[in-house]
């Protein structure tokens, strides 16, 4: 049976108030406040948020972070059937991983002018040189997505 659209946009947009659950969890830490969660079948397999300043790691980005925690769950590093909801752009680290990983589907929330690499400064999910190509949802929940990262922004300017 396949899924209405309408069904699959509020699917989308309960996923992404997940992921944007993870990323004020990164703003309680004083982090970028960036989330992400993993789904397969209906069900979150990997969350994570932005630890890059907390574990001083260049690569703890919220994806990053969520496909670590969806491959020890599912037991492998193909993430075959699993969507990645997102609320900021993947960078290209991030990019690179998610189509090393196989993920069948991302979506996110806001688009990054600086370094996003799904659609906004280059696509590197749909790359037709790649052994795997990746399908993007841009735009759920967009403005929810950047007002949080303005706000952050903002907070830490007036320092």
């Amino acid at each position: 049976m396949t899924m209405r659209a309408t069904d699959r946009d509020e699917q989308d947009r309960g996923f992404m108030r997940e992921a944007l659950a993870e990323a004020r969890k990164a703003e309680a830490l004083g982090e970028v406040p960036i989330g992400a969660v993993i789904v397969r079948n209906g069900e979150i397999v990997g969350r994570g948020h932005n630890l890059r300043e907390t574990g001083k790691d260049p690569t703890l980005h919220a994806e990053m972070v969520a496909i670590r925690e969806a491959a020890a769950r599912l037991g492998g590093w193909r993430l075959i059937g699993c969507t990645l909801y997102v609320t900021l752009e993947p960078c290209p680290m991030c990019a690179g991983a998610i189509v090393q990983a196989r993920l069948e589907r991302v979506v996110y929330g806001a688009p990054d002018p600086k370094a996003g690499c799904a659609g906004t400064l280059m696509n590197l999910l749909d790359e037709p040189r790649f052994n795997h190509r990746v399908a993007v949802t841009s735009g759920v929940l967009a403005e929810e997505c950047a007002q949080l990262l303005r706000d952050f922004f903002r907070r830490l300017r007036r320092g």
